[in-house]
């Protein structure tokens, strides 16, 4: 029972020290945390060295500054990876993640690992060319969620990384998609006008 309360995953640790777990495998290498692997080969720290270290922490602050880059495409992986090497060349010790897929869509594994690292209290900084590259509309909803866990996000605003041809893709979709919903409720209508069971209803003024 001791053994499960003194060893803790390393999303607990990093939580608890407001680190990356990359951070927490450095400090291993370094001896600065004690830590053992499961039999099933899972990694997990030792409760007392993390408390250890919790209680000499300076005000320094290790979180991660995380680059963000994403395309709506895989044929745009050339635009991808200059993004990607503008962001480098401005922070380039910050960890990456890349995404592909439309900035209205919300379920991008790049996004969710992004929020994940943001939840878990590990990131300081989200580094973006542009507003859009994050989100096409909400971003100043997911600036909040950000700023609720102490994370800033710093939008370089290079509006050349920020594909004129994906906004009017996501523009058209946006339109396709009210479209499709206003040709339903019409073919509903028709329905119920057409239905001699229900009531007719008054006829609108021309």
């Amino acid at each position: 029972m001791n053994e499960q309360i003194k060893y803790v995953p390393p999303r607990v640790a990093a939580t608890r020290l407001g680190v990356s777990t990359r951070t927490l495998e450095r400090w291993l290498d370094e001896g600065k945390i004690q830590g053992i692997k499961t039999p099933g080969g899972q990694r997990r720290y030792n409760l007392d060295s993390v408390v250890s270290i919790s209680t000499k922490k300076t005000d320094r602050d290790e979180r991660a500054t995380i680059l963000y880059a994403r395309v709506s495409s895989r044929s745009q992986r050339d635009d991808l990876d200059q993004q990607v090497q503008f962001l480098k060349s401005r922070y380039p010790d910050a960890e990456v993640i890349r995404d592909i897929g439309s900035g209205l869509n919300f379920k991008r594994k790049g996004l969710h690992s992004l929020l994940d690292r943001v939840l878990s209290g590990t990131c300081k900084y989200i580094v973006v060319a542009h507003k859009d590259r994050l989100c096409r509309f909400g971003f100043d909803l997911i600036s909040w969620l950000c700023s609720k866990f102490k994370t800033k996000i710093l939008v370089l605003d290079e509006k050349n990384l920020s594909p004129e041809q994906e906004m009017v893709e996501d523009v058209l979709a946006i339109i396709h998609v009210f479209s499709c919903r206003l040709y339903g409720l019409r073919k509903y209508k028709r329905k119920i006008l057409e239905d001699s069971e229900l009531p007719s209803l008054p006829k609108q003024r021309t």
